[in-house]
This record gives C-alpha cells, sequence and structure tokens, in this order.
C-alpha cells in the first residue's frame, strides 16, 4: 500500500467535493496562458486579466506582433499587473526564445519532448520553475505538476515533506505517486491554490477547511 499516493488521493477528492472543478486556466488560447504565466508572476489575478485585456484590445496576441511591439509600449500595456518594466522584459525574452526556437509557433512548441522544453524554458532569463511549468501543463498540456506557495503548505502542514523541501522535491512527491495526466494535475494544482487562498494562508486558517480532518 502506497501511505502517501492514499493521503494525496484524498487530499484532491476533499478538495473536488468541496469546490468543484475549477475550469483553469482560464485563457482562450495557448499563447493567452503563455503570456499570462508571465504576467502573474508575484501579482493577483486582477492585475493580469486587466492586463490581458489591453493586450487584447490592442490585438497584440500574436507571437510576431508582440516582439515587434517597442518594450516601452509594452510595459505601459501591461501596467496593471505590476512589475511591468521587469515583466515586460521577461515576456520579450520569452516571445523571442519561442520564435528563435519555434518559429513563434506553439504547435510545434506542443510537439517538442517535454524534458528537453523545460530545460529551455528554463534557460530564458526571467522565466523560473514555475513559471516554465505553468506554460508546459497549461498552455502546451505537458503532464507536469505545478508547485507554488500553497502547494508547499498544505503539504507541508499536513507532514508529506519537510520544511527544508526544495521545488523540485514538492514536485516529485506529487508526479511520483499520482498518476501522469493532463487533467488530473491541471486540476489539483488549481483546487490547491483555491484551498490556499481561503484557508491555507501565511496565518492557517484551519476551521472549516475541506482538509481540516486530514491535519496531524
Amino acid at each position: 500500500m502506497n501511505i502517501l499516493a492514499d493521503k494525496l488521493s484524498e487530499i484532491y477528492d476533499l478538495l473536488l467535493e468541496a469546490y468543484g472543478p475549477q475550469h483553469w486556466w482560464p485563457a482562450e488560447s495557448p499563447l493567452e496562458v503563455l503570456v499570462g504565466a508571465v504576467l502573474t508572476q508575484n501579482t493577483n489575478w486582477q492585475g493580469v486579466e486587466k492586463a490581458m485585456t489591453n493586450v487584447k484590445n490592442h490585438n497584440l496576441l500574436d507571437p510576431h506582433k508582440l516582439q515587434a511591439l517597442p518594450i516601452v509600449e509594452l510595459a505601459q500595456l501591461i501596467k496593471p499587473a505590476g512589475y511591468f518594466n521587469l515583466k515586460a522584459r521577461r515576456l520579450k525574452n520569452l516571445i523571442d526564445f519561442i520564435i528563435e526556437a519555434y518559429s513563434g509557433d506553439l504547435e510545434a512548441m506542443e510537439r517538442a519532448e517535454t524534458d528537453q522544453l523545460r530545460e529551455e524554458l528554463l534557460a530564458v532569463n526571467g522565466v523560473g520553475p514555475e513559471t516554465a511549468d505553468s506554460i508546459l501543463l497549461y498552455a502546451l498540456e505537458k503532464p507536469v505538476f505545478v508547485v507554488d506557495t500553497y502547494t508547499y503548505r498544505v503539504a507541508s502542514r499536513h507532514g508529506l515533506i519537510g520544511k527544508e523541501a526544495s521545488y523540485d522535491d514538492l514536485q516529485e512527491l506529487f508526479t511520483l505517486h499520482l498518476p501522469s495526466e493532463v487533467r488530473l494535475f491541471n486540476e489539483y494544482h488549481a483546487l490547491l491554490v483555491r484551498v490556499g487562498k481561503l484557508h491555507c494562508k501565511r496565518k492557517p486558517r484551519c476551521q472549516g477547511c475541506p482538509l481540516e480532518p486530514l491535519l496531524p
């Protein structure tokens, strides 16, 4: 019997029963997800939505249009997402990579081998593990588990990992003990974000949490 697999399955079932399907990532195209993965760094989703609306309203959801846009103009469009000058540079770096390596073709990216693609994304200045994995899972539908602060809080507070666990340690916990399925990884991460925002905050609010019965 795999105790960790059973515990992870129980957590998932309780969250799904409490919150239902989350329908992540809210986007109309893989490129929109990819852009959103950069914009959502260190900010709330409301700001990202406003920034994305600006990009859409200027008809710029195209790799070649984004590459041609002066970085100053891009920064102003994404200002609602915060850290806009930094994110404009990071987004430009990512778009440059997609055009240089894949001719701006996201379908070609989807066909690439997952480990190779992850290494390529992590080599882009401004793309860390969480951003790379969000792109792989949500934009390119690769079975890669996305880890964030909420994942860490839930897993550590429920005794699944030690407090010194790294991103890779935490990701491995889920990938080794769950079926490697895009839909499952997508839903699980979204549910962890939901419970994290409602209950597993920096200061936990355990009362009424769907996972309260599982606490050590």
